[in-house]
């Protein structure tokens, strides 16, 4: 048996050396080989960091809508500053945009006014460079009023996707609910976190992947997550490997609080560094209980309007302003 297929393989072989031989057929064969290995690139899986999410036409959509729509609108003082719900602060290096996302009736973005790529971007280490994350956590009140309420600390995160696991380059922050398993995780480990970032004991849901984590003191967030992950990365490790989630939580003595996570692009199926993962963008978590830590005030400013509102990321640029 081991010898006729042999057999079977050389005469596979020759017939195959004989069609090469031939110039017209040696092109088709190439071109056949070369849809075929094609065909095998798109299989390669999702987790692979030396290569960003495809399908995105636009990799700059997010930052041409707000630096070239929001921003000069909200500076000729149009309230809204369509598409974007608000403008606060224009300030170079300090101005920010809060903006609707289409995926989830809830979820909202903060985008820098500062050109700034993402979480691997050197102007985040700076010290004129402000803590957007803390920005982000301001504005949850934007959730807040999409849910008709202030909630618990405990039920809302942000998020920030490493360069292969996002589809925009222009930093933005994920501004939503934590999902109700990485939420009863969190509350099982909370205990055991301190003010060093370390290995959680556990994966997180949904996909089970490694999580570091510290813990942060205060009702708000005095530590730049970029600045604090970045302080302490060893060497030949990359910022833009890495996806950053803030979850507001309360320490088991009740002191107000927030945990710091990141997760490491890597080629473990399905890894891409995507914090945003952890958020549940149909915010189940918010069902369930109604508890407010203290009464927030709710935006005054319009702004669920279709009209005045507009898409996340990949389809953000779709329509016109």
């Amino acid at each position: 048996m081991r010898d006729e297929g042999f057999i079977r393989t050389a005469k596979k072989s020759a017939a195959i050396r004989s069609v090469m031989r031939r110039p017209w057929k040696r092109r088709l064969c190439f071109v056949g080989l070369t849809l075929a290995l094609a065909s095998l690139s798109q299989e390669i899986p999702a987790d692979n960091p030396l290569r960003a999410p495809d399908g995105i036409k636009d990799r700059n959509a997010l930052w041409k809508r707000v630096g070239r729509v929001c921003a000069p609108a909200a500076i000729a003082g149009a309230h809204p500053p369509s598409p974007c719900t608000e403008v606060p602060g224009q300030g170079a290096h300090d101005g920010y945009a809060i903006l609707k996302d289409q995926i989830g009736r809830y979820q909202y973005l903060v985008i820098p006014l500062d050109r700034i790529s993402g979480v691997e971007d050197p102007v985040l280490q700076t010290a004129r460079s402000p803590n957007y994350f803390a920005r982000a956590w301001e504005a949850r009140s934007y959730v807040e009023a999409a849910l008709h309420g202030p909630r618990a600390r405990d039920q809302l995160m942000l998020a920030v996707n490493s360069r292969y696991g996002r589809s925009q380059d222009q930093l933005h922050i994920h501004i939503d609910c934590v999902r109700t398993d990485v939420h009863g995780v969190l509350q099982r480990l909370l205990p055991s976190l301190g003010n060093q970032w370390q290995r959680l004991a556990e994966p997180l849901p949904p996909f089970g992947h490694a999580y570091d984590a510290r813990w942060v003191d205060g009702a708000s967030l005095s530590v730049d997550p970029f600045k604090s992950l970045a302080a302490v990365l060893p060497a030949g490790d990359a910022m833009d490997l890495h996806g950053l989630a803030v979850v507001g939580a309360r320490a088991p003595d009740g002191r107000p609080g927030f945990i710091l996570l990141s997760t490491k692009a890597t080629f473990n199926p399905g890894n891409r560094g995507s914090a945003e993962e952890l958020e549940d963008h149909q915010c189940a978590i918010a069902g369930e209980s109604f508890h407010a830590d203290t009464v927030i005030p709710l935006p005054t400013r319009h702004h669920e309007s279709p009209h005045e509102t507009v898409s996340s990321k990949e389809a953000i640029l779709l329509g016109p302003p």
